[in-house]
C-alpha cells in the first residue's frame, strides 16, 4: 500500500507552519507528531494538469459542474498492492441548487457520491467491503480505519474499477494548493444538496469571523461494549472503529451535527450559511445530507454493490435520472 498517514496526523502536518510549504510527500503508517527526520518522498504521480477539465456554470437557479475527475495535485501510485485500478478520465455532469434549503429530515448518503471537490474529484465515503462479504449483516468496513488495505494515498483517496479517483476523507493534496488554509476556513467543494463543504478548520464562534480558527469536532464517538457475534449477525469484538457501525452520534458532544455540518459565517458567506465539514476524525466525510440531494450524484448501473477496489455498479434510486455514467464492473455472480 502506498504510504498513508492516519488522517489526524496528515492534517497536523498539513496545517503546521513548519511544513506549510511542503508539497507532494506521502507518509507512512503509524508514527506520532513528535520531531522526526525529514520525510522521504515516496513514489508519486504528478497530475495531468494539461489534460484536466472542469467547468462550473451557474444558471437557472442551479450550479452545474462538468469534470473529468483528474486531480490537480500529485496522487499515489495506482495500481498498487491494495488497489488494482489505474486512474483514468471520467465524464461527470453534476447539478446542485444555488440556494439550498434544509429538508424536514436528513437523507442518508449510503453508497452514493456525497459531493464534488472544486477540482472535479468526487467525495465518496463508503466502501465496498463488508465483514464476511455479508451485506445483509450490515458491518461495513470504514475506509480510513486501516483494517482493510484499500490502497489509499496521502490525500485519503484511491481509484474505482472504472478509473475514477475519489476522496474518502480530507483531500490533503487539494488543501496543500490553498495558501489560505491556515488563516481562514477553506472551501473544498459542494455537496449534492448544494451546501458548501469546508476543510477541518472553522471559526471558534460560528457567528464571528474574528474569533480565531479551531479544528472543528464531530459529534460522533465509538460505542461502548462489544459487537454482536455469530454467523450472519456480527464479527464480535469491541467497537474499535473498524466498521462504520462501531460509531454512534451523540448530539452536542462536538461542534458539528449528525451530518458533520453547522451554521456559520465563512469567507464566501459573510452573512452565514449551513455548511459541511471534512474532518480528521469519524465520520471524516458526512454520511447524510441536510438538504435534498440532486439525483446527478446517484451512481447507477447493474447490481447493487461495489466491486474490488472501489464502488461497482449500483441501481439507480427510485425516480432517479441523469447523473454520471455507471461506475465499476458488473456484480460478481
Amino acid at each position: 500500500m502506498i504510504g498513508h498517514r492516519p488522517p489526524a496526523v496528515a492534517l497536523a502536518l498539513l496545517l503546521a507552519p513548519a511544513v506549510a510549504a511542503a508539497h507532494g510527500l506521502e507518509g507512512t503508517h503509524g508514527g506520532g507528531a513528535s520531531a522526526a527526520p525529514p520525510r522521504k518522498p515516496l513514489a508519486l504521480i504528478a497530475p495531468a494538469a494539461a489534460a484536466a477539465h472542469i467547468r462550473i456554470d451557474e444558471r437557472g437557479g442551479f450550479r452545474f459542474i462538468e469534470a473529468d475527475g483528474i486531480a490537480d495535485h500529485p496522487t499515489g501510485r495506482f495500481p498498487n498492492r491494495g488497489n488494482p485500478n489505474r486512474i483514468s478520465a471520467q465524464r461527470y455532469a453534476f447539478r446542485m441548487p444555488l440556494r439550498p434549503a434544509k429538508a424536514a429530515q436528513a437523507t442518508p448518503v449510503g453508497h452514493q457520491l456525497f459531493g464534488v471537490a472544486l477540482n472535479g474529484v468526487p467525495f465518496d465515503a463508503a466502501t465496498a467491503e463488508y465483514w464476511n462479504d455479508d451485506r445483509r449483516a450490515g458491518w461495513n468496513f470504514e475506509a480510513l480505519s486501516g483494517a482493510v488495505d484499500l490502497g489509499l494515498d496521502a490525500s485519503n483517496a484511491h481509484v474505482q474499477p472504472n478509473g475514477a479517483y475519489h476522496y474518502h476523507g480530507v483531500p490533503i493534496g487539494l488543501m496543500e494548493r490553498m495558501p489560505q488554509r491556515a488563516a481562514q476556513p477553506v472551501l473544498l467543494g459542494y455537496a449534492a444538496d448544494g451546501f458548501p463543504i469546508y476543510g477541518p478548520l472553522g471559526w471558534r464562534d460560528p457567528r464571528d469571523a474574528r474569533s480565531g480558527l479551531v479544528e472543528l469536532r464531530p459529534s460522533w464517538r465509538l460505542k461502548a461494549g462489544t459487537r454482536p457475534s455469530g454467523p450472519g449477525i456480527g464479527p464480535g469484538g469491541r467497537h474499535d472503529g473498524t466498521y462504520v457501525q462501531d460509531y454512534e452520534h451523540v448530539p452536542g458532544s462536538g461542534d458539528l451535527d449528525a451530518c458533520n455540518g453547522r451554521d456559520s459565517v465563512t469567507p464566501e458567506h459573510p452573512q452565514g450559511t449551513y455548511h459541511y465539514v471534512a474532518t480528521a476524525a469519524f465520520p471524516f466525510l458526512p454520511r447524510c445530507w441536510t438538504g435534498t440531494p440532486d439525483s446527478s450524484f446517484f451512481l447507477k448501473g447493474p447490481g447493487g454493490h461495489r466491486g474490488p477496489g472501489g464502488p461497482g455498479g449500483r441501481p439507480p434510486p427510485p425516480g432517479g435520472r441523469g447523473g454520471p455514467p455507471p461506475f465499476g464492473p458488473p456484480p460478481r455472480q
